[in-house]
């Protein structure tokens, strides 16, 4: 063997071993990915509560005021994108109880009747998308606030069920 074969063949080895070594971090920083620590579920589904929460004031605020529609197309779809990505698998079990950012509001009910909760979060995900469908060909707030009222009754009807005191 050469020198430059021996090379070459050292070369080769070292990009096996780092190739190996990356793919083994992503491996395992995917596995932690896939199993989140509760208070991290629990974070996730308060924050993206409250911004859920921050978009519907600013839709309010704007339908109640001075029309922007720019202001009420851009919260209707930050809406519709949480709503539509996926909220209740951040309800699993062993997060009944905890803190996130603080303690969980989220009513043992959750976790009891998935299957209601699954059906009032779908219905609720079917009117933001409505939401911000009619707020990009709106030009008033008058053609907004019947879907705006469905989005906010979709929110409480969950609510009533499923959210204790925050």
């Amino acid at each position: 063997m050469t020198k430059l074969q021996i090379k070459s063949i050292q070369l080769k080895s070292i990009a096996t071993v780092i190739v190996t070594t990356v793919l083994m971090v992503t491996s395992t920083a995917s596995l932690a990915e896939q199993t989140p620590k509760p208070e991290k579920l629990i974070q996730w589904r308060q924050s993206a509560y409250r911004i859920i929460e921050w978009n519907v004031s600013r839709i309010k605020s704007s339908i109640q005021g001075t029309y922007n529609k720019a202001e009420v197309v851009a919260a209707a779809n930050a809406i519709a994108g949480i709503a539509n990505s996926g909220l209740p698998v951040l309800f699993v079990p062993g997060t009944e109880k905890g803190k996130g950012w603080h303690e969980t509001a989220a009513n043992a009910e959750v976790f009891k009747d998935k299957a209601k909760f699954t059906e009032l979060s779908n219905n609720f995900s079917k009117e933001a998308t409505e939401l911000a469908k009619i707020a990009a060909s709106a030009n008033d707030a008058s053609a907004i606030k019947e879907q705006f009222g469905k989005v906010t009754r979709s929110c409480k009807a969950c609510h009533d069920d499923f959210k204790g005191d925050d």
